[in-house]
């Protein structure tokens, strides 16, 4: 394979303390291996991610430097499916951050972990905080949806609760990326979260009030939400978005100024 100059990998570690030196946005993505419905594979947060991060990394013409992906995230309620691995959240935070301070410590002071997972964000979020405490870098987590709501608002046709897991959003996005592998066929909507005016699960839209049941207590299938709207048109806009604006914030977030930090004590 050829080498390729936004992957953190492919230097050696003399080329690595010049690269350093460019001060690039270090990209950790963040997936997971767990169900998503019958039509679905089990490495869709792994997979989507991992095209996101890479595309937009070629586009960011040496903005971006992009790590190696961390494949499993925290998936404890989702144990029940066949085929999930769980990473408890105490020792996903301690790697993630062990990664974070390493990066750090070579010199890089701009550090994004990119989220395929949503369970992952409140470990991410910790991650993140410390990193910031624990080093001189800047570190912030994303999910991928959350940089293009505008986009994939404009072209959703599932109503609240449409767009959380298996759904019409990731349905979409992997319909662009790699149609073949996913049975449309077998796609099923299923919405049964109880109602609440303040808990709800969705990507774009969540409840004012998060709470993360066991799977099976509302989902048979492994699906929240309505994969039956989703198309790969849909796919390429909401891919394509939010690779885009991915390469905006990566600059945005290099070029972030911070104040001195002052004690006064």
């Amino acid at each position: 394979m050829a080498r390729k100059d936004y992957l953190y990998q492919h230097y050696t570690w003399v080329e690595m303390k010049e690269v350093a030196k460019r001060n690039p946005v270090v990209v950790i993505p963040v997936g997971s291996v767990e169900d998503h419905g019958p039509h679905l594979p089990l490495d869709v947060d792994n997979f989507l991610i991992s095209s996101i991060c890479e595309e937009a990394a070629k586009r960011a013409n040496g903005d971006i430097l992009l790590m190696p992906l961390i494949p499993y995230g925290f998936e404890t309620h989702h144990m029940d499916f066949p085929g999930t691995i769980d990473i408890r959240m105490e020792h996903m935070l301690n790697f993630t951050l062990d990664v974070c301070k390493s990066v750090a410590h070579h010199g890089f002071d701009r550090i994004l972990l990119a989220d395929g997972h949503g369970s992952n964000m409140p470990i991410l979020d910790l991650v993140a905080r410390r990193t910031i405490i624990e080093t001189n870098a800047l570190c912030a987590p994303f999910l991928w949806p959350s940089l293009a709501l505008s986009e994939i608002k404009s072209v959703r046709e599932s109503g609240r609760g449409g767009m959380s897991h298996a759904c019409e959003l990731e349905t979409s996005v992997y319909l662009y990326l790699d149609g073949e592998r996913v049975q449309m066929d077998k796609a099923v909507k299923e919405m049964e979260q109880p109602d609440s005016d303040f808990i709800w699960s969705d990507l774009l839209n969540p409840g004012p009030v998060r709470m993360m049941d066991i799977w099976t207590r509302f989902s048979k299938t492994g699906v929240n939400g309505d994969p039956t709207v989703a198309t790969r048109e849909k796919g390429r806009i909401i891919f394509e978005a939010v690779v885009e604006n991915f390469v905006k914030f990566a600059r945005e977030f290099r070029a972030r100024k911070r104040g001195d930090r002052v004690d006064n004590h």
